[in-house]
């Protein structure tokens, strides 16, 4: 969906950025950008975009071109997904040091035509991706054959086939995040598949394959996928491990199942071990402390009654088992989302 500013910001934009941004080379950073960086990109996974605009500036200050581009995606979500004067100058700088998803973001906002904010070389944003992405990708940076996926769906002549090809490339590359794409695109593909069941152990593949290299979301969706296989424990097993790598779905999952494993549409828990309300509601206690918000507060709403006073008391001197754990949680959003 193409992206469009208000009316009038980019004439604003143009007059800030006629003249091209100075930004320093991007070199290691210190030990306090970094660690900045890190908190700021923890935030941004759990939505909490505003707090984490200061801590990323620091590590953009200091030349890192994915915390300048985080930038331009928090301060973009700050305003429901519309592009402003604060992403966009984020994603010209980040563009401006390489970052091929910033580039995207600029021509999606219609940054050149609109603003005459545009590549130094002409005026197509996805073709200086491409041209910037292409030679690491063709040396084998798994990273950038995983940007292309994207990239040549936003050229003048888009050519999915190119596309597919390069996330292919970069999920045999060893990219987990082009893996579960391709487990994503198996279990969505309705008409590619004979059966139901064909269709979800096409996806189970990637998942796994993505699950296995540690990627989270790839966990999350074998758990699921296992489980419309009516495999209940080994999906539970893939759940727990979400979990334990901080995916917000599977420790969500951990302390429903262990309240209400019962419950309409809960068979994900068919594979849990005996419950443990007391655990379950120091679970939620311990979400809603480190991921404040609606979401936590309507799960400890809607589970108070299912517990005694004296399990929410004990659930309560409990809860600091959960807390903080590393890694810490997140819903993990894609890097080039939405």
């Amino acid at each position: 969906m193409m992206l469009l500013p208000r009316p009038g910001l980019l004439v604003t934009l143009a007059s800030l950025l006629l003249v091209s941004l100075s930004v320093p080379p991007a070199w290691a950073l210190d030990d306090e950008a970094r660690a900045a960086k890190e908190e700021g990109v923890r935030l941004y996974g759990i939505r909490r975009a505003d707090s984490a605009i200061p801590l990323l500036e620091q590590a953009a200050e200091e030349g890192d071109a994915e915390a300048m581009y985080y930038l331009g995606e928090a301060n973009r979500r700050l305003v429901m997904g519309n592009m402003n004067q604060a992403a966009l100058n984020w994603y010209h700088q980040a563009a401006q040091h390489g970052d091929p998803y910033a580039m995207l973001r600029l021509f999606e906002g219609g940054a050149c035509e609109l603003g005459d904010v545009c590549p130094e070389n002409g005026d197509d944003w996805p073709q200086e991706a491409l041209e910037f992405t292409l030679p690491k990708a063709e040396d084998g940076d798994a990273e950038a054959m995983a940007a292309l996926y994207y990239i040549y769906y936003y050229v003048e002549e888009p050519d999915e086939e190119e596309a597919l090809e390069w996330l292919d490339r970069a999920a045999e590359a060893g990219n987990a995040w082009a893996m579960h794409s391709l487990g994503k695109r198996a279990r969505n593909d309705e008409d590619a598949y004979s059966s139901d069941t064909e269709r979800l152990e096409a996806a189970e593949v990637w998942f796994r394959q993505a699950a296995e290299n540690g990627y989270a979301p790839g966990m999350n969706n074998l758990a699921s996928v296992l489980n419309h296989l009516d495999q209940p424990e080994n999906a539970w097993e893939w759940m727990t491990r979400a979990s334990e790598a901080g995916h917000m779905n599977g420790r969500g999952w951990l302390a429903a199942c262990n309240i209400a494993p019962n419950e309409g549409g809960r068979e994900l828990c068919r594979g849990a071990p005996e419950p443990d309300p007391t655990e379950g509601w120091a679970i939620f206690l311990a979400i809603h402390e480190e991921v404040p918000g609606t979401s936590s507060e309507n799960a400890l709403r809607a589970y108070r009654d299912s517990l005694t006073s004296e399990q929410r008391a004990e659930g309560e001197r409990m809860k600091d088992e959960w807390l903080n754990r590393e890694p810490p949680l997140s819903y993990f959003p894609e890097k080039f989302g939405p």
